[in-house]
């Protein structure tokens, strides 16, 4: 029993450990009005309202092949608007308060900000596009490929509606190949949002009357671009305070693609969807167009820790005029919100696009992870703090377990009873292992002794751990979620007691002092003395066992989500008391087994008087 105890432990320590080097290293190297009508179908063309007067086109007609692509194939016709121009569009939630502020540039009719109002990101709302030491934009257009450079003029603005913004500008395409004069461009991009929706539409307009008859600017129509990077704000991405997941969905299944930023990748596949997914927020692209490409980038921003860009390339097309329609999605990722888009239930009607399949966990345990994230939620309803439904959440899992720990404790009192007569055979056959082997589990069978029985209960919880590190590292609601005010705010962070500004302790690198991994060490060493059998009392292995176990675990464990300390504690002391419970059944077995033991007590003879 001591051996495998022994291994126990010893293989939780290694699968723990590669589960946290795994964990850190997983994620690819780069580390109050209506809108104006309904959204048009996928394939649909919607009506356009008429725009604000511009220079007009110079409606010549042309024949002959498509634009040939060529470096700085479009230029300004006139000079345009002078001055940058903001447009902000405030979204209303379901209670009638803002729920996103959304902020758009005439600059080339971009996307600036995007706050979500319903979540915070420590003084301020959470600001999903994030820019580095110079503002970068999202939504540009470039006309051609990958390499050629956004449009940033200024375009013309049309304020459709509260909810609706159109900017348009015209651009003069050279003359070439049997092309006989300049042609002229006109780029409209229409952004259409609706109340109680992170999702909004994006329309983008290519019109080049008779004078364009192709689009063809380096093998490209034009480049559509998210970027630099979603947010919120982090330090670094690591996997556990933050992390970036490059995913489409093609013929009903999820990918996840990696990033090379030395080798970019086309994606020709279509799919249904592409997203950029962090730890807790999302920016999902559904593009309704026949033919596309996409690719992901992490190219470097001066003044982020890290990039992460999806770039839409439209091919070359044999007409002069062309009309997208795009669907964004920039909000939480939460099963809640993203099953919206399966049901129907949305501003948009649509149904069984599977969005959530952004915030679905993968892997062997994930069904165990929804179990317990099941039963969490269930608590948080009872008692509205995630901090006593963690602790609701451990008791259940103790009660659930205790007859399995109780059968452990029953197995250990067996394999004490015949501890003599394992140790008689590994004298006896001590020159022959094979022999002793075959003997030993011969007794086995012969005691009606399952020599795992004893760990098996400490092994079955550590798939409970590694879904429950999952579970608080990774579930949305417990994002922010207090326990203990003033010490605990985040259940999904590492709590600190104090915090240092810049300082960092050498070699461990930490930045905080923290309370909870202390508190861990004590309740795990109280837990080896109370579950100690007498027999493992004066083994030594044990005993290093018993003090080195906790002290390791201290420094795995002292960077991870408070939660899941909380959780940990709470199952020693749940587990302390379950131990104290099952001795005193066990004690008059106990008892009768050392009695047994001992032999017969013979009373000395008394000497007869004379």
């Amino acid at each position: 029993m001591e051996k495998n105890t022994l291994l126990a432990i010893v293989l939780s320590v290694v699968v723990i450990s590669a589960f946290y080097l795994i964990q850190g290293f997983r994620q690819p190297v780069v580390p109050a009005g209506q809108t104006t009508g309904e959204a048009p179908a996928p394939g649909e063309t919607p009506a356009l309202p008429e725009v604000q007067a511009a220079p007009e086109f110079t409606q010549a007609p042309v024949s002959g092949s498509p634009v040939a692509g060529a470096e700085n194939a479009v230029e300004l016709p006139d000079p345009g608007p002078q001055t940058e121009q903001r447009v902000t569009i405030v979204i209303p939630g379901k209670d009638g308060n803002p729920m996103v502020t959304a902020v758009l540039t005439n600059a080339g009719g971009d996307l600036v900000s995007w706050k979500l109002h319903e979540h915070k990101d420590k003084d301020d709302f959470v600001e999903m596009v994030l820019s580095g030491n110079k503002e970068a934009h999202a939504f540009t257009v470039a006309f051609g490929n990958l390499n050629a450079q956004p449009e940033s003029s200024f375009f013309y603005v049309n304020r459709i509606s509260e909810y609706s913004v159109e900017f348009y500008r015209d651009f003069t395409v050279p003359a070439a190949g049997l092309q006989a004069a300049p042609g002229r461009l006109r780029l409209t991009k229409r952004y259409d949002f609706k109340p109680r929706e992170y999702m909004f539409e994006l329309t983008l307009i290519l019109d080049g009357g008779y004078s364009v008859p192709g689009l063809n600017f380096s093998g490209a129509a034009y480049t559509l671009s998210f970027g630099p990077q979603i947010g919120p704000q982090f330090a670094k991405l690591d996997g556990r305070y933050e992390s970036r997941s490059y995913l489409t969905y093609v013929n009903g299944k999820r990918r996840t693609e990696k990033v090379n930023e030395n080798r970019p990748e086309i994606i020709g596949s279509r799919p249904t969807w592409a997203a950029i997914a962090g730890k807790y927020f999302a920016f999902i692209a559904v593009p309704y167009l026949a033919q596309y490409d996409l690719n992901f980038s992490t190219k470097d921003e001066p003044g982020l820790p890290a990039a992460s860009r999806l770039n839409i390339i439209r091919p070359p097309l044999n007409t002069s005029r062309v009309e997208d329609t795009y669907r964004f999605y920039l909000g939480p990722k939460t099963q809640d919100v993203l099953t919206l888009y399966n049901n129907g239930n949305n501003g948009y009607g649509l149904k069984d696009m599977q969005l959530v399949e952004v915030a679905n966990s993968r892997g062997f345990l994930s069904p165990l992870e929804k179990i317990l994230k099941w039963f969490l939620l269930i608590f948080y309803k009872l008692v509205p703090n995630y901090g006593i439904a963690i602790i609701l959440l451990t008791l259940l899992v103790k009660v659930l377990f205790f007859p399995l720990t109780k059968k452990g404790s029953e197995a250990t009192l067996r394999m004490q009873s015949i501890s003599p007569k394992i140790k008689e055979l590994q004298a006896k056959y001590k020159d022959n292992p094979q022999k002793m082997n075959a003997e030993m589990a011969e007794l086995y069978k012969k005691e009606g002794y399952n020599p795992l029985s004893g760990c098996l209960p400490m092994l079955l919880q550590i798939p409970i751990f590694f879904a429950m590190y999952n579970l608080f590292n990774n579930h949305f609601d417990l994002r922010g979620a207090m326990f203990i005010p003033g010490w605990i705010p985040d259940l999904s962070l590492p709590e600190a007691v104090y915090t240092f500004s810049t300082f960092r302790i050498p070699i461990l690198g930490w930045s905080a002092i923290r309370l909870l991994p202390f508190i861990y060490v004590g309740s795990q060493l109280l837990y080896g003395k109370v579950t100690q059998t007498p027999d493992q009392q004066g083994n030594a292995q044990m005993k290093m066992m018993l003090y080195v176990m906790p002290i390791v675990f201290f420094f795995i464990l002292y960077d991870v989500p408070s939660g899941l300390l909380i959780y940990w504690i709470f199952s020693n002391v749940l587990t302390m008391v379950q131990q104290v419970a099952i001795n005193k059944y066990l004690a008059p077995k106990r008892a009768a087994q050392a009695a047994a033991q001992a032999g017969p007590v013979i009373a000395p003879k008394r000497k007869k008087k004379k």
